[in-house]
């Protein structure tokens, strides 16, 4: 009896020591599995940061080279080359760029109902609608330089803020914030400031057929931008790219029948892409690629990069124009620019707490 009982206090030891061993080989995987993961964390984040900023560094330097290569394709005050050629190609480049990522879509994931291109008349009859509002914004743009150069610009087009804010609360039934609403007004202020002239008779820089531009351009943005989010979201499954695709045919179609109205005799005779030159070429692939960006942004980033891409655009403008346009960077600019910013930061922060 006393030997059972010695050989089953033994076997009960042996049973603790195996269960601590095992215990131990368990808490040891599981330190290594959670190494491993929070290595594959660090990585995946590290990526992600990575992504970030190629992202926010391409569109700002898009979003700031756009109306200095506007500017600078002009020769002696004039656009040697047709404009709506120049819009025909980029919708065009714009059209082969969504086609080119669905190829790739198609040989990953193969066709289904929401990536192919077949689609149906009720689908497609609503594009028409922001392809031309689009066109005459497009067109606008070339025009407007007339009467402000490539900073003030920069300045005014964040006007589009205020009618896409507005146009959400009336066409979406979207609520906007105060705060939304204080960086209205801000913007409002600070694209007033940058624009305010001391060296001259007149107060402002930019003179009113500039400002009625603007405005213009900034409504037919803002219409043009919710109307295009209320056709993607009623199919939101739908592949973004099939749906930029149909919007970027109708923008061709509608620049081709503006280009027989405004430039037919001109392309007719001199060419299609009579006065071109590098810097042309160099537009076009910007405001093709911007469009890009920009979608990028909304993918791999959020929307504090885009608020951030766009203060540092108006000053990477403002800088590169002093020394290629002979630009003064006026204290009313600086103060004005930075309202600007501080009220796009506020319009984004107003956002997100909805």
């Amino acid at each position: 009896m006393e030997y059972r009982k010695i050989k089953d206090e033994d076997d009960d030891h042996d049973d603790v020591a195996s269960d601590l061993e095992s215990l131990k080989g368990k808490s040891h995987a599981v330190a290594a599995s959670s190494n491993i993961a929070l290595v594959g964390a660090g990585s995946n984040e590290r990526t992600n940061w990575k992504r970030k900023g190629v992202v926010t560094c391409a569109l700002t330097i898009l979003t700031s080279s756009q109306a200095i290569l506007i500017v600078w394709s002009k020769r002696a005050g004039k656009y040697e080359y047709s404009v709506t050629t120049a819009n025909f190609l980029v919708e065009t480049l714009k059209c082969a760029l969504s086609l080119l990522a669905l190829t790739r879509i198609w040989k990953n994931e193969g066709v289904t109902d929401d990536n192919r291109l077949s689609t149906t008349y009720d689908e497609v009859k609503v594009f028409p609608i922001p392809a031309a509002l689009y066109l005459f914004k497009n067109l606008l743009q070339y025009y407007i330089f007339a009467y402000v150069d490539a900073p003030g610009y920069q300045i005014l087009k964040n006007l589009n803020i205020i009618s896409t804010g507005v146009l959400y609360r009336i066409i979406l039934k979207r609520k906007l914030s105060e705060i939304q609403w204080a960086g209205f007004i801000l913007l409002c202020c600070g694209c007033t400031t940058a624009q305010l002239n001391s060296n001259s008779d007149r107060v402002l820089q930019t003179s009113l057929p500039g400002w009625t531009m603007a405005i213009v351009m900034a409504l037919l943005s803002g219409f043009a931008g919710v109307y295009t989010e209320a056709i993607i979201k009623k199919r939101p499954s739908r592949n973004i790219n099939v749906q930029n695709f149909w919007l970027y045919v109708f923008g061709m179609a509608f620049n081709a029948v503006a280009i027989v109205i405004q430039d037919f005799d001109a392309v007719a005779n001199k060419g299609f892409f009579h006065g071109y030159s590098f810097i042309t070429v160099l537009m076009i692939l910007n405001h093709a690629l911007s469009g890009i960006a920009v979608s990028m942004v909304m993918k791999y980033a959020d929307n504090i990069v885009k608020v951030y891409s766009t203060s540092v655009a108006m000053l990477l403008t403002a800088v590169v124009s002093v020394f290629l346009f002979n630009f003064h960077l006026s204290l009313a600019f600086f103060l004005g620019s930075t309202v600007v910013s501080v009220s796009v930061y506020l319009h984004s922060a107003g956002k997100l707490r909805l």
